[in-house]
């Protein structure tokens, strides 16, 4: 029988390479396209609405008069959040409750020092006036990238969040709708695509303009974004789905299984890892994986990306365990272990941490609270989650006495003088006593 998912051991000759093959992966958009997005961010930033009602009818199948039409009414995502059973109802606001209370816990106050010389220095933090949330639409809708995307935002003081979401041939999800009614979005809009992206980065007569653009999408939305970046701040280019489970052999290899399946159910890109120094442990999580794939809804999915991106690693130790996780720096991290916080001290790369054998990462997903928006391919090495921070920036205070202005002025002067511009040099040095 052909093997499920690929084994690895950090003993093997070739464990490097055959580990930087499984890790690779290009968010490359071919030529086609790039071509494409290009032609459509250029056509809606040149004629707005007329644009975007012509690309909602070809890519969606829906047919409007006015952008206008495409706006959905406050009410309407009232009727969505009464129309949803009230299980889904409650989940969502449990969910809601606790994404807002963590976040709370990240927004960043101003501040400012007072040197001796009277000199003030801070720094000034202030919310972005207007975000975008773009919303992937139809089957593969998400209703808890609303509550993660937009909740932040909210919990930051942004004035105004515009939500975007594709309803192909009208399919509109009363979930989603729902979600952004509970996170009190201020706009939503049923439009998507690269167009979506484009109407939000430079406006039209009905798309306010924004700041910054955050959510998930397909290849033409991501390469839209990166398209419009520079014009509006974007959250990242995400790649496919990935999870690391470090396990040290003690916990129910169903469980691990299961959890691996979590990532891999996404697509056939995702990665899913499972790390042990148990060979035998290893084996039965491999048992298990075969006895449970024909149980998901998803199988066909989950079966491609375990074979193809999927893997089970025997390690010598534990410390050999956190190399890897530091050299992979995956989206999601899971530490099945007796003592988790045993290795966090030394784990410099990840997005998230889900510890000990109880903590699934499919809570973080939905309703333990941190954002699960999180760094992929390995950028978690310098990225972080998206959070309330994504939403503030910071303007730098400078305030002189003038003592201060006389003493620094010298400084500035003399460094100002040593790069050649002298108007720097004496706009300073008029200061000086």
């Amino acid at each position: 029988m052909a093997a499920v998912i690929n084994r690895l051991s950090d003993s093997q000759a070739d464990f490097d390479q055959a580990l930087d093959q499984l890790l690779a992966w290009e968010s490359v958009s071919d030529t086609g396209v790039q071509q494409a997005v290009t032609d459509i961010v250029n056509d809606v930033r040149n004629r707005g609405d007329a644009a975007l009602i012509e690309y909602t009818e070809r890519f969606d199948g829906v047919s409007v008069s006015h952008c206008a039409d495409l706006v959905v009414s406050k009410e309407r995502l009232l009727q969505a959040l009464d129309a949803i059973d009230a299980e889904q109802r409650k989940a969502l606001e449990i969910a809601a409750d606790r994404v807002r209370s963590y976040h709370e816990h990240q927004k960043q106050d101003s501040w400012q020092y007072q040197e001796a010389d009277g000199t003030v220095l801070g720094q000034k933090v202030t919310p972005l006036d207007r975000v975008g949330l773009y919303v992937p639409g139809g089957k593969a809708s998400y209703p808890s990238s609303v509550l993660m995307n937009a909740l932040p935002a909210k919990v930051a003081g942004v004035e105004q969040v515009i939500m975007v979401v594709p309803t192909p041939k009208g399919e509109i999800n009363e979930m989603v709708f729902a979600a952004a009614a509970i996170a009190d979005v201020d706009m939503v809009i049923t439009v998507g695509g690269a167009q979506a992206v484009a109407a939000l980065a430079y406006g039209t007569e009905t798309v306010p303009r924004v700041d910054k653009i955050v959510g998930p999408g397909n290849i033409y939305v991501a390469t839209a974004k990166r398209m419009v970046f520079g014009q509006v701040g974007i959250d990242m280019i995400a790649g496919p789905s990935e999870i690391m489970i470090v396990c040290d052999g003690k916990t129910d290899p169903d469980w691990i299984a299961m959890d691996l399946f979590s990532q891999a159910e996404h697509d056939e890109d995702a990665q899913s890892i499972l790390v042990s120094h148990d060979q035998e442990f290893l084996n039965k999580v491999e048992q298990s994986i075969e006895k449970l794939m024909p149980t998901l809804d998803r199988s066909d999915i989950a079966a491609v990306s375990l074979k193809n991106r999927g893997a089970l690693v025997k390690v010598d130790s534990l410390d050999a365990a956190v190399a890897l996780i530091n050299r992979i720096a995956p989206e999601h991290l899971e530490l099945s272990l007796e003592d988790p916080d045993a290795l966090l001290p030394s784990i410099r790369h990840a997005g998230a941490i889900f510890m000990g054998r109880y903590t699934a990462e499919a809570l973080g997903d939905y309703c333990a609270g941190p954002n699960h928006v999180l760094p992929t391919s390995s950028t978690a090495r310098f990225s972080s989650p998206l959070g309330v921070y994504d939403f503030q920036k910071r303007s730098s205070l400078i305030k002189c006495s003038a003592e201060a202005a006389s003493s620094l002025g010298k400084t500035a002067s003399v460094l100002a003088r040593s790069e050649s511009l002298t108007a720097h040099a004496r706009s300073a040095e008029y200061r000086i006593k």
